[in-house]
């Protein structure tokens, strides 16, 4: 795994200002600026909206209803999906083929149990929309709920800590109501093939910083995260013409399924479904912002809070665990 320290030190100064109330960004000078501006124009031309602005609707009851012993049915698990495009699977037409459709169906599976799944998510979402969604969402009285976000937040250059505060009080605010929360945290978007350098490069070193940030900020409020990282494994760079859809930026039905598989495994084991994770050889308790700091640099890593000799904090901040929990590779379609 590469990492750099700078990154932890980056994830430690915007989690702090996010908790503050700051709001900090990094400093470009003003020709940069103006250069990233003008990328970032041909970038969204390039990508375009060929899919609209709505994903399929994908409410509803998934898995079967198998009855108690005693005859009664099983009460269903209530999920919530919230975030930005990438949770309402913009791009396929199939509700089958949406991350939050997958994530249900396989958490019924686990569970022995339905799910009623609710999406909140919205195209185009930045984190500071996760409020209104969040308001939507608790009127369901969620058991679980899915974020995929911050990749918009990146993109129309929010500051880091803004986009991390709103996100840390929506991750609060479902806790509070005894929902636990999984975050599928910002991709790296130096892999998007449309975004052409140095835009690339600055944008890639942006969200795996917000990534790290998104990590602290969860875990200090309860909930587990699931690193996208490099758009979630070889798969993306291998086979993009499979994986990403035809505007090159968002995933194709096969790209969505396998966000989907990474994230599943941490959404049962919220749900205390399934053996837990051992941590590997080398990655045991670590300080949060380490830990942040190495999960944004490898997709499918779970960050989760832990205790080293009954203490939850150590003297760099709280203790944290990294987890993998990585599917088996998906084979090639045909």
């Amino acid at each position: 795994m590469i990492w750099t320290p700078a990154t932890a030190r980056a994830a430690r100064r915007i989690a702090t200002a996010a908790a503050l109330g700051g709001g900090g960004v990094t400093a470009l000078g003003a020709a940069m600026y103006v250069l990233l501006n003008a990328e970032a124009m041909v970038a969204r031309k390039l990508v375009g909206r060929p899919h609209g602005m709505d994903g399929p609707a994908s409410d509803g009851l998934y898995g079967e209803w198998p009855a108690h012993a005693g005859g009664e049915p099983a009460r269903p698990i209530t999920m919530v999906m919230l975030g930005d495009s990438t949770s309402v699977g913009l791009g396929v037409t199939d509700p089958a083929d949406t991350p939050a459709v997958i994530i249900a169906n396989g958490l019924a599976a686990a569970a022995g149990r339905p799910v009623r799944l609710d999406v909140f998510g919205r195209s185009g979402a930045i984190s500071a929309d996760l409020s209104h969604q969040v308001d939507r969402a608790l009127k369901t009285r969620p058991e679980i709920a899915v974020i995929f976000v911050g990749a918009n937040d990146v993109t129309a250059k929010v500051k880091p800590a803004d986009a991390v505060g709103h996100l840390r009080e929506a991750v609060a605010r479902l806790r509070e109501a005894g929902a636990e929360v999984v975050v599928g945290t910002c991709p790296d978007l130096g892999t998007i093939r449309p975004i052409a350098q140095p835009l690339r490069w600055v944008t890639q070193r942006w969200s795996r910083q917000l990534a790290a940030a998104q990590t602290v900020a969860v875990i200090e409020e309860g909930g587990r995260t699931v690193a996208f990282a490099d758009v979630l494994g070889p798969e993306f760079a291998t086979y993009p013409g499979e994986m990403f859809g035809p505007d090159r930026y968002h995933p194709s039905a096969r790209g969505y399924q396998r966000s989907a598989y990474v994230v599943l495994p941490s959404v049962c084991a919220a749900l205390g479904i399934g053996p837990e994770a051992e941590p590997e050889r080398g990655e045991g308790s670590q300080s949060i912002y380490l830990a942040a700091a190495k999960a944004a640099e490898e997709s499918g890593t779970e960050v989760t809070a832990t205790h080293v000799a009954g203490r939850a904090t150590g003297p760099h901040g709280r203790w944290a665990m990294i987890l993998r929990r990585r599917p088996g590779a998906m084979p090639r379609s045909a």
